[in-house]
């Protein structure tokens, strides 16, 4: 969704030019403006995969573009880019039918989503932040005292978190803090390490995964199969109609 956002905020004027309809070129215009506006949305530059994702995500729009000025769906709307895209998925969205299905067929969804569904492993623990040194030996020497009585605001901001799942503990501390926070004893204050340096941790309370039962999330996994189902639908039907197109990409060639 993304990488969608991203790449309808490129503007129709850096749109490859060609006198042949069914050739669309993928310029190196195209591509600078979509790392340009991809790393003012992450702050930091594509990978290869992401580059080629960026570019496909273009490229879809490009079709549903033109498709869309075939079937005249710009009448009454100035041309706007993203409009006539939006029109153009419309009527496919208008000709995907959802096949059947049974509960076989979600629960097996439901199965191979699981990490989806399943109450992940949850933590409650404090934080004392040091404002200066964070070296390993400084955090290690402060939970020494901390451990031994001084109040944990004497030398640092207190900060608590109640009921954090593992997958937000990793995507803010890193994974080698979730390991060791995985493995400390309750009540007691640990130097943990994270991806931007040493931290001292009472973990409280650590609250065991609640895995999640096909019953109970019948309802959430049938939308989830369904959206995931049209969206496959819409992706195909739009990688059909690109098949027309003589696909071209400009390269840069390096001195």
């Amino acid at each position: 969704m993304l990488l969608g956002g991203v790449l309808f905020a490129v503007d129709y004027w850096v749109v490859g030019r060609t006198d042949d309809k069914n050739t669309i070129v993928v310029t190196t215009e195209v591509d600078e403006e979509s790392e340009d506006l991809f790393h003012e949305s992450r702050g930091r530059e594509p990978n290869e995969q992401e580059m080629t994702a960026l570019q496909q995500v273009w490229l879809d729009n490009e079709v549903l573009y033109r498709e869309g000025l075939a079937m005249q769906l710009d009448k009454g709307d100035d041309a706007i880019r993203e409009r006539v895209i939006f029109k153009a998925l419309s009527v496919i969205d208008a000709n995907t039918k959802l096949p059947p299905y049974d509960d076989g067929i979600l629960r097996d969804w439901f199965d191979s989503h699981r990490a989806k569904y399943d109450e992940p492993p949850r933590y409650d623990f404090q934080e004392a932040v040091l404002s200066g040194d964070i070296s390993e030996s400084s955090v290690r020497a402060f939970v020494a005292s901390l451990n031994a009585g001084t109040p944990g605001d004497v030398q640092a901001g207190l900060r608590v978190f109640k009921g954090r799942p593992i997958a937000n503990l990793e995507q803010s501390y890193g994974p080698e803090f979730v390991k060791a926070l995985e493995t400390s004893p309750l009540a007691e204050w640990q130097a943990l390490p994270t991806r931007d340096g040493w931290r001292a941790i009472r973990v409280d309370t650590a609250i065991a995964p609640k895995p999640a039962t096909f019953e109970n999330q019948h309802g959430v996994v049938l939308q989830d199969w369904t959206d995931a189902t049209m969206a496959e639908q819409r992706t195909a039907a739009v990688r059909a109609l690109a098949k027309k197109y003589t696909i071209k990409h400009e390269t840069v060639i390096l001195q």
